[in-house]
């Protein structure tokens, strides 16, 4: 049974060395972490399991490596990246699809999940809001979930709900949704967004993923016709695309007349979008970033960035060399799924070069200590600011002339 809790006795609801999640991206509980570190008194080795957080990600900090130990599904943000390089936090690394089953089958079980939703509704269900992807998994497989409840959450639909009898204790607390700023393009990413765009029909569905890069693809399908949404995140520049009508979702086979995603990261702009709105589905990750369902939808064209290719198409995008940098995510998934789909066009986008133009990134071999995240099969297209290399069917010595 729910209850509710001013002053939250950590250490009734936790102890020492106890696994717990985090929530993801905007929906990061940040005023319930900072109740949990002001109160922890006794407690040590709490290893803290999460994917990005838009928050500050102190808990990672070498001051509290006491107290907590991180292991990243997926790195983000600059103390987790460094707390990563000097061996004081874990990465490991997984497709975004698995993760679910990695929670629910105790592959890495969870003690507590520490999650963010809205207020509950009139029938006792809270929203998961902004981000539903790995989070309603978690509070579904933890022994104990501790939520903030925050006003400031959006009520999003889909499957998006929590209801407060599987809620352990719950704490008050309001707080603006952390913003992603709007990126800065310049004429490099300009130019590969207007050669990604001529790969985009019609009444495609699009994946987009996260980066410059992908908001410079966005901002050329201006004048495209009824193009659809089936992407784990959704962005400002997506929100712009509906806006304008660009996006109807009409042409989709799987799930029409709606735009699928399981979080979305932005502007307040954007989440006052998706409040209460109809028209947007928030489903978790095991769901959005199948394969298999991504397949369903024909003409998917999946759009993500990497770090480095090789001659092949080999793709690294987690790790620069040695140092590992972020995580597979979902781009092996929509990779899988856009080349299953009837018509579909799995698509990488990166500039020629790194550090202004001195560092090519496109390879003969990959560096020493890279990891290749997306194999030289899953790929179609390989996009820079000097044009479109096409690999389908290609052998490696087409491959090698293409790129």
């Amino acid at each position: 049974m729910t209850k509710q809790i001013d002053k939250l006795n950590w250490q009734q609801l936790l102890k020492s060395g106890d696994r717990i999640f985090i929530g993801s991206h905007a929906a990061t509980p940040t005023a319930l972490i900072d109740n949990l570190i002001s109160n922890a008194r006794q407690l040590h080795d709490i290893e803290v399991v999460q994917v990005y957080s838009l928050a500050d990600n102190k808990w990672a900090d070498a001051e509290y490596q006491q107290l907590f130990k991180v292991n990243a599904l997926f790195i983000g943000g600059d103390q987790v990246r460094r707390a990563v390089a000097e061996g004081r936090a874990d990465y490991t690394p997984c497709f975004m699809s698995d993760i679910p089953s990695l929670f629910s089958d105790g592959i890495i079980p969870l003690d507590a999940a520490l999650i963010m939703v809205s207020p509950a509704d009139e029938h006792g269900y809270h929203s998961l809001g902004v981000s539903v992807d790995i989070v309603s998994a978690a509070a579904r497989a933890a022994k104990k979930v501790i939520a903030q409840v925050n006003p400031s959450m959006p009520i999003t639909y889909g499957q998006a709900f929590i209801h407060r009898d599987q809620i352990s204790a719950y704490y008050y607390a309001e707080q603006p949704l952390v913003q992603m700023p709007p990126v800065k393009l310049d004429a490099v990413t300009e130019r590969i967004g207007q050669y990604v765009s001529l790969l985009v029909e019609d009444g495609a569905t699009i994946q987009i993923g996260v980066g410059k890069m992908c908001d410079a693809v966005l901002r050329y399908l201006g004048n495209h016709k009824d193009l659809g949404i089936h992407s784990e995140m959704i962005t400002d520049s997506m929100m712009e695309l509906i806006k304008k009508g660009v996006v109807t979702n009409r042409k989709k086979t799987f799930h029409p007349g709606k735009t699928v995603a399981s979080f979305c990261v932005g502007s307040k702009a954007l989440y006052d979008f998706v409040h209460c709105n109809p028209h947007m589905g928030f489903y978790p990750s095991e769901y959005v970033n199948s394969p298999a369902n991504i397949a369903r939808n024909d003409n998917m064209v999946s759009i993500n960035s990497a770090i480095e290719v090789d001659l092949t198409g080999q793709i690294v995008s987690d790790s620069i060399g040695h140092l590992f940098y972020s995580g597979i995510g979902g781009q092996v998934d929509f990779s899988r799924g856009a080349s299953m789909s009837n018509g579909g066009k799995p698509i990488i986008a990166l500039p020629s070069t790194a550090k202004n133009g001195t560092v090519s990134r496109i390879v003969a071999h990959l560096s020493e200590g890279a990891g290749v995240v997306t194999s030289r099969g899953h790929v179609h297209y390989v996009v820079t600011e000097f044009g479109v290399a096409s690999l389908r069917g290609k052998s490696i010595r087409e491959r090698a002339l293409e790129l």
